[in-house]
Parts: structure tokens; C-alpha cells; sequence
């Protein structure tokens, strides 16, 4: 597999707005997965490793786009109706053989190639015709209802860039351009582990102080939505030889390796010291609530990631910061995020400088007009109750500090985030 550098996540500490951070990253990351050649119908979630140039243009050649009659143009009468002998007929893998005569139509089917010389289809519901004539009304555009060769896609062009991840349509367009198999990157090998000594796996009563591991089931989805391989390493107590050991472990064996818990700096927070023993690891403190300490450093040349405790911390910091730059380890391009504007219900206040992820109710609003968001009553980073009781997350950027009744805001809702 590909390493990154020694220093890729290196950080000098300093609190930075999260498109800074990100943009930063990107710059320094690059797939670390291998690529493979898959028949096409194995390549679903999966990343483009290489341009997949179009082989042949679609469609092929020009066809009709209705049921009518294909004529010459120039052979109708721009003012009055025009009567033409039919001397032919043309459907989807039966065309017409030869030059029609000019003067003539020729009936023809959705999808039948254009009669050679032909330019022009009038819909059948536009005609008057016998099985010997037809008469078109006068009106009709050069060109109607004709799809032209490579209107959708010409040979030679490319049809899918690096990076994208392949839905049913990028599929679909990859079999019309003639490929049945592409190449593409080797899902992402993540290796996840929960620390704490608090953290108790399902199944077993909880111990006095104990909590069940909310976390790792919740990150275990996310990650095997973005298309990663999973393994799962359980939860690791709070010591320091344990912890450097299996991290080593989880390193040789993955791409990358992801960790919620543990990572501050408290006496018995020992994650640092154990990832330090095999490589380093740097605190990215972003301008962001909530989660703003994110760890990110390398075991060996592996990249790890330490998110939050708490729970909506975790999920929120791991759909903006941690799922982008996954899906780019990966080779992976992820779209744009892209939010929807809603009016505010409620009033907010917040620090300037920093990024803010509200949970809110979606409501209908007046008739044509924004939908409107409620904040979900009960807001803290813990509460798991409100990322299944919400519909989605209200930013408020960095220039902002107040959110009055009726202001418009970005909106996001949990299945755009990958949620």
C-alpha cells in the first residue's frame, strides 16, 4: 500500500476555521489504497482509480427521439402544409436501407436511426397520414425530435474522472460508453477501537459508572457507508502499554485506524502516549462546536484518527472532517456539500470565529415559502436522542453571532452528510 510522509498531519496548534483545515489536508493526503480492474457490475460504492474514457459516442449515431416521420428540412413549406409519398419505414434495430428520395418521408420509431440525409422527425400526433401520405403542418424546427450522434457523450471524451464513486447512473454511463469493467481503488481497511475504562460492550450489565459503547456501532456504519472495510477492535482500557500494542497491531494490518475517546490531555487519557511510542500524533483544535478537538497523527506511516467521546461530537466531527478526508485516503472525491436554505424559528447567540452545528425539527412554513427550523430542546454533545429526534444540522458560519426568528441559514440534512 501507499505511506504518506513522516509529518502529513502535522499541526502547530493554533485554532483554525474547518475549510482551512480541510483545504490543508487535502493537500498533503493521497490514496493510500491500491487500484483493481472489476467487472462493472462489482463496482458499485466503489472509487474510479484512472479516467474511464467514453469508447464508442452515445447514441452512436442519430436516431429518432419520437414516433413520426423523418423528412428532409428544406423539403417542407415554411407556410402551408406539405403532403409527402411514405417510402419506407425505420425502427430500433431495423433501419431504413439506402437514400430516401428527396420529397419523401419515412416512418419512423423512437430510438430508429435517422434515414441517411434525413434531419428532421415530426410526432405522429402532428400529422396527418395514410399509409401512403403524409401532411405535416407548416412550423416544424430543422432538427426536431432528431437526437444527434454523441449528444449525450462523444467518443474519446472522458465519461468518469478519478475519484468518483460510482452510483447505478455512473454505471449505466459506463456500460452505454462500452466498458465492462473499470478500474478502481480497493476499498479503505479502517481498523476501529473504543477507549475507556467506562466503556462497556452490549450484552453485560453495566458496572457502577459504566456506559454501554454507543460509538463504535454508530462509526461502524458510517465508515461501512463510506464504502470501508471494517474491523472491528472492540474497546481498549485506559493503559498505556495495552493501548501502544494494539495500535501497532491495528496499523500493520490497515490503511487506516479510527478511534473515538481518550484523546485530551488528562491523567488518565492515554491515547497520545501510546500512538507517540510508534509515531506521533497532533491535536487539530478547529474553530468548530461541537468537537473541537480532533487528533489526527500516524501510527508508522498509518494515518489514525481520534474523534470525540460523546456521541453527536463524534458523528458530527467524523461527517465534516474525518468522512472527506476517509473517502481521500480512499480515492475518493466526494461531492460538495451542499445546503439548503431555511428560516430560522428560533433566536441563537455564539462566539464570532467559529463554526456552529445546530440539531433542528424541520416544519413547514407558509405557503412557497422556506421551510422552518426548530432547535431540537435539548442540545448537548451527548445526547443521542437528538441526532434520531432532528431532521438535520443548521450551520452557522464563522462571521456570524446571532440567528434572530425568521433569518435564513444552511441547512443539512443527515442523509447528505452520509449520516
Amino acid at each position: 500500500m501507499a505511506q504518506l510522509t513522516d509529518d502529513c498531519f502535522a499541526h502547530g496548534g493554533a485554532l483554525l476555521p474547518l475549510d482551512q483545515a480541510l483545504a490543508d489536508l487535502r493537500q498533503r493526503l493521497v490514496p493510500v489504497t491500491q487500484s483493481e480492474t472489476l467487472p462493472l457490475q462489482d463496482c458499485l460504492g466503489r472509487a474510479v482509480a484512472l479516467p474511464v474514457l467514453a469508447q464508442v459516442s452515445v447514441p452512436p449515431q442519430a436516431n429518432s427521439a419520437v414516433d413520426g416521420y423523418a423528412v428532409y428540412f428544406d423539403d417542407l413549406n415554411p407556410d402551408t402544409a406539405t403532403t409527402l409519398p411514405v417510402v419506407g419505414r425505420a425502427a430500433a434495430g431495423h433501419p431504413h436501407a439506402g437514400l430516401p428520395p428527396r420529397g419523401s418521408a419515412v416512418r419512423i420509431f423512437t430510438g430508429a436511426l435517422m434515414p441517411q440525409g434525413m434531419d428532421t422527425v415530426l410526432m405522429q400526433e402532428d400529422c396527418s397520414a395514410t399509409e401512403a401520405q403524409v401532411t405535416i403542418r407548416p412550423g416544424i424546427k430543422r432538427g426536431a425530435n432528431s437526437r444527434a450522434a454523441g449528444e449525450d457523450i462523444a467518443a474519446g471524451q472522458m465519461a468518469l474522472a478519478p475519484g468518483t464513486v460510482l452510483t447505478p447512473a455512473h454505471l449505466a454511463l459506463a456500460a452505454a460508453v462500452g466498458h465492462a469493467d473499470l478500474p478502481v481503488y480497493r476499498p479503505l481497511r479502517v481498523a476501529l477501537l473504543s477507549t475507556g475504562d467506562e466503556v462497556n460492550p452490549l450484552g453485560q450489565p453495566l458496572p457502577p459508572g459504566g456506559i454501554y459503547d454507543a460509538n463504535r456501532p454508530m462509526l461502524a456504519a458510517l465508515l461501512r457507508r463510506l464504502g470501508c472495510q471494517v474491523s472491528d477492535l472492540g474497546i481498549l482500557p485506559d493503559k498505556r502499554a495495552i493501548l501502544a500494542a494494539k495500535l501497532a497491531e491495528a496499523a500493520a494490518g490497515h490503511d487506516a485506524v479510527i478511534s473515538s475517546g481518550g484523546v485530551s490531555t488528562g491523567e488518565e487519557d492515554h491515547v497520545k502516549a501510546a500512538i507517540e511510542m510508534h509515531g506521533a500524533l497532533h491535536l487539530w483544535r478547529l474553530a468548530i462546536k461541537p468537537g473541537r478537538p480532533v487528533a489526527l497523527g500516524q501510527i508508522g506511516r498509518v494515518p489514525y484518527f481520534g474523534l470525540p467521546g460523546n456521541p453527536v461530537a463524534a458523528l458530527l466531527t467524523f461527517a465534516f472532517f474525518a468522512r472527506p478526508l476517509l473517502a481521500r485516503l480512499g480515492g475518493a472525491e466526494l461531492p460538495p456539500l451542499r445546503a439548503f436554505p431555511v428560516r430560522a424559528g428560533f433566536a441563537y447567540r455564539k462566539k464570532p470565529d467559529r463554526r456552529e452545528w445546530v440539531r433542528v425539527i424541520l416544519e413547514p412554513g407558509e405557503p412557497g415559502g422556506a421551510w422552518l427550523a426548530r432547535k431540537y430542546p435539548v442540545d448537548g454533545a451527548g445526547i443521542i436522542t437528538s441526532l434520531t429526534g432532528s431532521d438535520g444540522i443548521l450551520e452557522l458560519e464563522e462571521s456570524r453571532t446571532r440567528l434572530e426568528p425568521g433569518d435564513s441559514a444552511r441547512f443539512y440534512p443527515y442523509g447528505l452528510l452520509g449520516l
